[in-house]
């Protein structure tokens, strides 16, 4: 599977599959291999694209810090490099303010985004005291119970190792990323870049709750909520079943809704 150089900087990333792309922006947590259960599913409809952020997975990893500001340019590069363009961005939490960056960017690149968990750093006092009061409600919970369920933790023991035993492949931790919070656009930006939005939430997401993605969904003119019952804020991991149909959905909706623009 292929890197490409970023100014300097190797970024691994893979495509599997056939169809309208559709490219997976991990979290602080994860890398390229943290989507198993997504690319299993989704490769025989879309071509899938899996990344390793700088400092995360193979990608070059050099130093001890780790400017987020660089994320939207590692995604630029790979896109460019595997000759793709009309993609769905997906980005997993921190990934969402890459995935969001990059829209507005490089809207000839990119047919829409799925903030997943996450509201991709827009740039709004009312979202970012949500998002301060949902955080610290969150931080009064182990880290993991955070993240997944109580019953996932004790009926999925192997998976639930594996989860945690992610994040060893990565340099990059939480507290090396800087510039998290930095450039994130305002709801006029994305108005006026013409930016199709979708937002992804867990029902049980103790991160992110459901009711302030409801509120960044009502602010966002146009955007489209998927709230899905029961789901935590690793869908992805703990109910790939629920997070594999609500992408296909949201990307079909994202893809049509460009199409139509494009008209």
């Amino acid at each position: 599977m292929p890197f490409v150089d970023n100014n300097g900087t190797k970024i691994y990333y893979e495509t599997h599959g056939e169809g309208a792309p559709l490219l997976f922006i991990h979290g602080s947590g994860g890398h390229h291999a943290a989507w198993w259960q997504q690319v299993a599913e989704l490769r025989d409809r879309f071509t899938v694209v899996t990344i390793d952020l700088r400092g995360f997975g193979r990608s070059d990893s050099d130093g001890d810090v780790f400017d987020s500001l660089d994320h939207p340019g590692d995604i630029i590069a790979v896109l460019e490099d595997a000759g793709l363009s009309g993609a769905v961005l997906l980005g997993q939490s921190i990934g969402a303010s890459a995935a969001l960056k990059v829209a507005l960017r490089r809207p000839d690149l990119v047919s829409g985004v799925i903030l997943a968990h996450s509201l991709g750093g827009i740039d709004n006092a009312e979202l970012a005291e949500l998002v301060k009061s949902d955080r610290a409600e969150a931080e009064k919970l182990p880290v993991l119970d955070r993240l997944m369920s109580k019953k996932f933790q004790t009926e999925q023991a192997a998976k639930t190792f594996l989860f945690r035993q992610m994040g060893t492949f990565n340099v990059a931790k939480m507290a090396d990323l800087r510039n998290l919070s930095t450039d994130g656009p305002t709801i006029e930006d994305i108005q006026a870049a013409d930016v199709k939005i979708a937002f992804l939430a867990g029902e049980l997401d103790a991160v992110l709750s459901q009711s302030t993605v409801r509120r960044a969904h009502e602010l966002v003119p146009g955007s489209i909520l998927e709230v899905v019952p029961g789901a935590p804020h690793s869908m992805y991991w703990e109910r790939p079943e629920l997070f594999n149909a609500a992408v296909d959905k949201l990307a079909v909706q994202l893809n049509d809704a460009a199409h139509v623009a494009a008209v």
